[in-house]
């Protein structure tokens, strides 16, 4: 019998799978596509995740491909007013005082390749989680590929199967929160903004044309990401799309669209993250818009906690109690921070909070960041509050 069974191969699904077969674990991750899905999603790491990623041994080699990153900027499209901050009052504080961007399929390439040096992991794509059943001693998973449904047994099963989460629903767990009402178009294209004076992140703040621009490759590719109302028909967003560019980019006939990703965005978090033998991390537990990339962080941070815990329970023979304090800790973490902090950002970037009094007191603590260093650092440590110290004494360092 397996330890454990993986759903997902996203970064979330990998990460999880390389921690657990460092540890000693017999891991087998399965993805329901032909391989890593390439479409448009966050690239930002947050400094607070980068040490995690050391651990794993992966840093270096995300690093070869990504780049560091300290600065940004605030836009303001209508004033044309630039609030430019940096991550430098990190310097000799922390341990990675910078971001990284990186494409998350990127990410997920890297994680997977050092994991197939592990002779106790496997990965299958193309098999598609259809259902589970739990007993006292494991889990039975049903999946489904070219030879047909089969099943599949381990000791335990991650759910990290993004936002549409089959082993969610299989657990037959809500998904509280709610659904905006505007689709986000996220698009990779190649366009010299930095020639117009652009930051490598360039956060445009305005009600109608709000929108986040970043590098995300040393190549010259960029992420534009920006909002339309959601009841406009999704097959025409490649339409509509020169439209809004000529809106934001100087001289919007140059440039190259290298790929488009609609989809619909949510504040949402499943009631827990643990029935049974059945754990939940990354979007599969949690949704928040992306303004901020608190998504990505919060499903890391979901790792670093749920590696340690479930080694634990499987090798050493902890409690698994340890994994319902897994799943309060990591559920609070984003219902009452993650979460509202995402909807802020958006609120402020995407609706320019509304104009008037609450979008100038906005402005102020943007100016107050670029200004004022304590402030900036004590504004760049929130991050940081939305990881879970460790859950059992012995992994505590």
């Amino acid at each position: 019998m397996l330890d454990v069974i993986i759903v997902g191969g996203g970064p979330t699904g990998f990460v999880n799978a390389l921690g657990l077969a460092q540890a000693g674990v017999s891991v087998h991750l399965i993805e329901a596509e032909p391989d890593i899905v390439k479409s448009p999603r966050a690239p930002v790491y947050h400094w607070s995740v980068l040490e995690g990623l050391d651990r794993l041994g992966v840093l270096d080699d995300c690093l070869g491909i990504g780049f560091k990153k300290q600065d940004y900027t605030y836009l303001v499209k209508k004033t044309g007013e630039s609030i430019a901050y940096d991550l430098t009052v990190l310097e000799g504080r922390v341990q990675h005082p910078y971001n990284m961007h990186l494409g998350q399929h990127l990410m997920a390439g890297i994680v997977r390749r050092h994991l197939e040096r592990f002779s106790n992991a496997t990965v299958e794509f193309g098999q598609r989680f259809v259902g589970l059943d739990q007993d006292a001693d494991g889990v039975t998973a049903h999946v489904e590929g070219e030879g047909g449904t089969r099943q599949l047994r381990a000791k335990w099963v991650i759910g990290a199967d993004g936002a549409g989460s089959a082993v969610r629903k299989s657990l037959g767990l809500d998904f509280e929160g709610f659904t905006w009402p505007e689709r986000f178009i996220a698009t990779n294209l190649y366009y010299d903004f930095t020639q117009y004076g652009y930051a490598r992140s360039t956060l445009m703040i305005d009600e109608e044309y709000g929108a986040i621009i970043a590098q995300i490759d040393r190549d010259g590719l960029w992420r534009c990401t920006y909002m339309e109302d959601a009841s406009l028909p999704e097959e025409g967003v490649m339409e509509r799309l020169p439209s809004f560019y000529s809106k934001i980019l100087p001289h919007a006939d140059d440039y190259k669209v290298d790929a488009v990703s609609p989809y619909r965005m949510h504040q949402r978090s499943a009631e827990k993250y643990r029935v049974g033998r059945v754990v939940l991390a990354g979007d599969a537990a949690h949704s928040t818009n992306p303004t901020g990339g608190l998504g990505l962080t919060s499903g890391l941070f979901d790792s670093y906690a749920l590696i340690p815990a479930l080694a634990s329970v499987i090798l050493e023979g902890a409690d698994d109690e340890v994994l319902d304090r897994y799943s309060d800790a990591r559920k609070d973490a984003f219902v009452n921070r993650a979460s509202p902090q995402a909807a802020r950002n958006k609120q402020l970037i995407y609706h320019a909070n509304g104009g008037g009094q609450a979008l100038a007191e906005a402005l102020e603590m943007c100016r107050r960041m670029r200004d004022d260093k304590e402030f900036c650092f004590e504004r760049l440590m929130f991050t940081k509050t939305l990881e879970t110290p460790p859950l059992l004494s012995s992994h505590a360092a």
